[in-house]
């Protein structure tokens, strides 16, 4: 019996594709990637100073005006808190139902708020509601200190994403996004955080609503109302986040769902809430006008698995990390693609959950044109020397 599996499976799955024109996907988790050309005769957002379009699934940039530029994303910022947040519920560090009480610090936060007193329990869905949808610094504040025990460390723990999503545009100085010196980032940045944050798929039951209460039914019930009217006004529009300083002027990081494609529109810089609306609008309406997409896997759908008989669980799943598409012109004629799936040569054991041990690539002939990490999904442990027994019992008959 071996210590690692020295194992290279290669599966290969007839899927369609285009066979003129190009195909658009992911190479990267933590990018995004421009093949679209058509944009770049296109006129669009031409009320924001920096503007970004990318399909969510693949990264791809469907449209580009000045994304690389440094500006202040004033309450975007919050799309990297609730990204932590997120995590640290995927984690078990942190449930929605818990209480969260509310330290002075983050009572006396000005700007957009929800008004919460110092001492005050919160659970974290609710706290969450007050993030996503009414933009409360104070519910920002609450919340990265109950993660991390104080604001500072929570800025550290957001830079520190920022690096491994690989992002060289962007640096935090507070879980807001109320003004500060050397706070800023760019369209592209914060296009990779929302997708970021779009893997958690639940953080949509909480940026599309829009309208709700805290504290319902008692003397301090507070009324939230999306700061985010394309939620209710753009068909499809599910989030993410809008901000808004004199300095940044109106900014929003919105996405939308359509026939399976979802898309990330983000826009800064521009001098009201009509103009920014109308800005984001334009782009999705490109959008949903020239593109369409292909699902090929869900996340966390399995793809394979393999046998390990020195494991606590003989059989492992392979599942997809993420989900995987492809995109294209609308009208294009499609043809037959590939898809390769490796599993990693010498796996040890134990594996956490979430380890990365394979890739599945989408390939057109000899070119890579999509890869995505495969994962297990729950511990997998050496077996105990009842397993290992059985197993071997087994084996004779």
């Amino acid at each position: 019996m071996l210590k690692r599996i020295s194992l290279i499976l290669l599966v290969v799955v007839s899927m369609v594709v285009i066979g003129q024109g190009s195909v658009f996907a992911h190479h990267e988790e933590n990018h995004v990637s421009s093949e679209v050309s058509e944009s770049e005769s296109l006129d669009l957002a031409t009320h924001s100073k920096s503007a970004i379009l990318i399909e969510r699934d693949t990264g791809n940039i469907l449209y580009d005006k000045n994304s690389s530029e440094k500006l202040p994303p004033a309450s975007m910022t919050k799309i990297m808190t609730m990204l932590l947040i997120m995590e640290a519920i995927e984690k078990g560090e942190l449930s929605l139902d818990e209480q969260v009480r509310v330290s002075e610090n983050a009572a006396s936060m000005g700007g957009s708020q929800i008004f919460l007193e110092a001492g005050e329990e919160m659970s974290v869905d609710d706290l969450l509601k007050g993030i996503a949808i009414a933009s409360g610094n104070d519910a920002s504040v609450a919340m990265a200190e109950r993660i991390a025990g104080s604001e500072q460390v929570f800025v550290e723990m957001m830079n520190k994403k920022v690096e491994q999503l690989g992002l060289k545009s962007t640096n935090f100085q507070n879980s807001t996004g109320l003004p500060a010196d050397n706070h800023y980032s760019t369209a592209h940045d914060m296009a990779v955080m929302a997708k970021a944050l779009l893997k958690y798929e639940d953080i949509t039951n909480y940026t599309s609503i829009y309208e709700d209460y805290l504290r319902k039914g008692s003397e301090d019930e507070f009324w939230l109302v999306n700061t985010n009217k394309l939620v209710r006004f753009y068909e499809g529009v599910d989030g993410l986040k809008t901000g808004y300083t004199n300095e940044a002027q109106y900014c929003l990081t919105a996405t939308a769902e359509k026939n399976g494609m979802r898309t990330i529109a983000v826009v800064l810089g521009a001098e009201s809430t009509k103009e920014r609306n109308s800005d984001v609008s334009q782009l999705l309406d490109y959008a949903y006008a020239k593109f369409d997409t292909k699902p090929l896997y869900e996340k966390n759908q399995a793809v394979t698995s393999f046998e390990w008989l020195k494991a606590n669980k003989q059989k492992v799943d392979v599942v997809t990390s993420d989900s995987v598409s492809i995109l294209f012109p609308k009208g294009t004629d499609l043809n037959k693609i590939d898809t390769k799936i490796t599993i990693n040569q010498d796996i040890e054991l134990p594996l956490e959950k979430g380890t990365m041990v394979g890739k599945l690539q989408v390939v057109e002939g000899e070119d890579t044109i999509s890869e995505t990490d495969l994962i297990v999904l729950e511990d997998i442990n050496h077996a105990n020397v009842f397993q290992l027994f059985k197993r071997t019992f087994q084996s004779f008959f």
